[in-house]
């Protein structure tokens, strides 16, 4: 199959979309569409035309027609099927099939032909398909506007945050009777009285703009500036004067806290013989479920602490019916493995003291998704 063109036409032949997918200049392409309404006769039911170079496969929707330009080698029942998909795809970017909307939404279905035919040939895909393509959906796109999204209300937060603070210092200021302080690098002088401190307050909550620090002037008299992000006497004095009228203000806990605030692991019960046993699960699941590869690592570790112990003899009972590889070093190896014994290759020597020693490995491959120990959907 050639396809030479796909358009959407008129009753009198003029073109409304029209995408070329071979060479083919404006003039051939409207000749051959304003030639395509006298060459129907109205008496037969075909929903194609030929001619001496092309063949016209056509169906009507309406008041317009979708129309394929094919070779007149190509074959007819491929031609049909692509005009029946080329015909599902227009309803679904054009909510009423006339011109104006066509004409609206001519890019979308430009992507939409692309996705149908290359180079005049039909790919193999379906209306899902193709709308999936054209949309070109990106996760990394959504995970970066997400991350914007939080940054952008933390710094909201935090501008709130600062201009509490600010209110704050400006009322213990009028409650103690003191002027109010000036804020960041305005001196002493800028702030004098509530209306002006409740503007600049304002400003802070509602600007969204990241803004710059104004370098700070020199004020002519002792100043006490308000440092923002500074929390050390002012927030310390406002708290004992909170404690004195009653209030009950609980400590957070911050830095210098954070020793009490570690989880301590609850302690283990070590003997002169102790024995640790580790396993690592690594799969790979698909996205639509479905396990692509599983492995397992495991180990048994050896601690001996008592030097009378040193040269005994693990038993280890094997019931697996999964196909487990097992591992034992060679210098362990004393008896067979069918007799699930492990202990040392010369009787002389015996195992490291106060040092963990791993006595057996085992490891399981598999893609059988009954072994996997947890699986989530969401």
């Amino acid at each position: 199959q050639v396809l030479l063109a796909a358009a959407v036409c008129t009753k009198a032949g003029k073109a409304i979309v029209s995408r070329q997918f071979v060479e083919m200049t404006r003039t051939r392409i409207e000749g051959l569409l304003a030639a395509f309404p006298k060459l129907m006769n109205t008496g037969k039911q075909h929903t194609f035309v030929e001619t001496e170079s092309v063949r016209y496969v056509y169906q009507p929707m309406e008041k317009l027609y979708m129309v394929l330009i094919t070779t007149k080698n190509s074959n007819i029942l491929e031609d049909l099927e692509t005009l029946r998909l080329f015909s599902r795809v227009i309803p679904e970017y054009c909510r009423a099939l006339e011109e104006n909307e066509i004409s609206e939404h001519c890019f979308d279905l430009i992507f939409a032909f692309d996705e149908i035919v290359a180079l005049g040939y039909r790919e193999n895909v379906n209306l899902a398909q193709i709308r999936t393509f054209t949309e070109m959906d990106s996760h990394e796109e959504k995970v970066f506007r997400a991350v914007r999204e939080t940054q952008e209300r933390e710094a909201k937060a935090e501008m709130r945050r600062k201009a509490k603070e600010l209110q704050q210092a400006r009322r213990d200021a009028e409650r103690q009777g003191k002027k109010a302080p000036g804020f960041g690098g305005f001196g002493s002088s800028a702030v004098s009285g509530g209306t002006t401190a409740a503007m600049i307050t304002e400003t802070i909550i509602e600007t969204e703009k990241p803004k710059v620090a104004p370098a700070p002037a020199r004020p002519s008299g002792p100043s006490k500036a308000l440092k923002l992000g500074a929390k050390g006497k002012e927030v310390d004095n406002f708290v004992d004067k909170l404690k004195s009228e009653g209030e009950n203000i609980m400590t957070s806990v911050g830095k210098r806290s954070t020793e009490a605030a570690k989880v301590l692991a609850p302690p283990v019960n070590m003997e002169s013989v102790h024995m640790k046993i580790e396993e690592k699960i690594s799969l790979t699941c698909g996205r639509d479920g479905g396990l692509q590869n599983m492995e397992l690592h495991g180990m048994i570790m050896l601690h001996i602490s008592d030097e009378k112990f040193a040269r005994i003899r693990l038993h280890v009972e094997n019931e697996d019916k999964r196909g487990v590889q097992l591992q034992v070093k060679p210098v362990w190896k004393k008896m067979p493995i069918a007799e699930s014994q492990i202990g040392l290759k010369n009787p002389e020597k015996s195992f490291p003291i106060n040092s963990d020693v791993g006595v057996l490995k085992w490891r399981l491959q598999t893609t059988e998704e009954s072994f996997i120990p947890l699986t989530s959907e969401c």
